[in-house]
């Protein structure tokens, strides 16, 4: 059984920031590339942002680059993902997801299974 528990997400202006937060259990942790995918209504899953904490590897979709952060805190078994100058565009429930490996401690974007029950961000123009 996966336990995770997801935090964060809310309502901001454009150009504002926001944080969710996924923490889950050592061996969740420790043996899966961890990240966020989202989902806008009536339009397809994209995933955003990736972290194998064994690794260290990083990878995030294009649409987001330079301005996302992921990051692991291992102490709590936690990935992070800071969100700054955020779009109307990034409008989206975002869960905390499993990603598929793609080589030794290697992630992709690609969603394996998603966690909890997602967190709403938005974003106002």
């Amino acid at each position: 059984q996966v336990l995770v528990v997801e935090s964060g997400g809310g309502s901001v202006h454009a150009g504002g920031s926001l944080r969710l937060s996924c923490s889950a259990s050592a061996i969740t942790y420790s043996n899966n590339c961890m990240g966020w995918f989202r989902q806008a209504s009536g339009k397809e899953r994209e995933g955003v942002a990736a972290i194998y904490p064994g690794s260290g590897h990083i990878i995030y979709a294009s649409s987001v680059k330079g301005r996302f952060t992921i990051s692991q805190e291992n102490t709590n078994n936690t990935v992070y993902l800071q969100m700054n100058s955020l779009k109307p565009e990034d409008t989206a429930t975002y869960n905390c997801a499993a990603f598929r490996f793609v080589g030794r401690g290697v992630c992709s974007l690609i969603p394996l299974t998603g966690w909890g029950h997602g967190t709403q961000v938005s974003v106002s123009s």
